[in-house]
């Protein structure tokens, strides 16, 4: 069951990040994110003393990315286990058109290529995909010009599908998938 009030937007999400410039530099010069906040901190964190930075790029909304790195290699060890790079573990994030084409003109500049790089068609949204320095995948998407009727639509079937495909019934319920093409 839901809240009564739901979150308003998300504030933002973390990471630890290898190399801090190179995180900024990604997100910053090829991706085109604005770096809004750089917090360099030293506090009693997990029974030690912690020193580190972390840095916000901001999204549209007032949301942000955040990418942490330590002062000290044993709190880097622990705190930074590697990113998988899963396709399935990703962060994705709404864009217009014009933004999309924007960071697809950037990815191809900067000299990304597949399978660094990569772009689906959904049907319900199309996504360009992309690995950062630390082969976290980042997912820009637009979605279709009837997002609100296949919204709609899915949220009427949501657990009645979830229901189905936990029974075994495996079959794709996404008959949408062409939309884009013709959007």
């Amino acid at each position: 069951m839901a809240t009564s009030k739901l979150p308003s937007r998300l504030h933002h999400t973390a990471y630890v990040a290898k190399d801090l410039e190179a995180t900024r530099e990604f997100y910053e010069n090829v991706i085109g994110l604005p770096l809004v906040a750089t917090w360099c901190e030293q506090e009693e964190l997990f029974g030690k003393e912690r020193t580190y930075c972390h840095c916000f790029f901001g999204l549209g909304d007032g949301s942000a990315l955040a990418f942490f790195q330590f002062a000290e290699d044993e709190d880097q060890k622990q705190f930074g286990p590697e990113i998988p790079s899963s396709p399935f573990i990703h962060i994705a994030l709404n864009v217009d058109k014009e933004t999309q084409k924007e960071i697809e003109e950037r990815i191809e500049k900067a000299g990304y290529t597949a399978p660094d790089t990569y772009i689906l068609e959904h049907g319900y949204c199309r996504s360009v995909y992309i690995k950062d320095p630390d082969g976290m995948i980042l997912e820009f998407t637009v979605d279709a010009a009837e997002v609100d009727e296949i919204n709609r639509v899915r949220l009427a079937d949501a657990h009645s599908e979830l229901k189905r495909w936990l029974g075994g019934d495996h079959h794709p319920n996404n008959d949408v998938r062409d939309l884009m093409k013709t959007s």
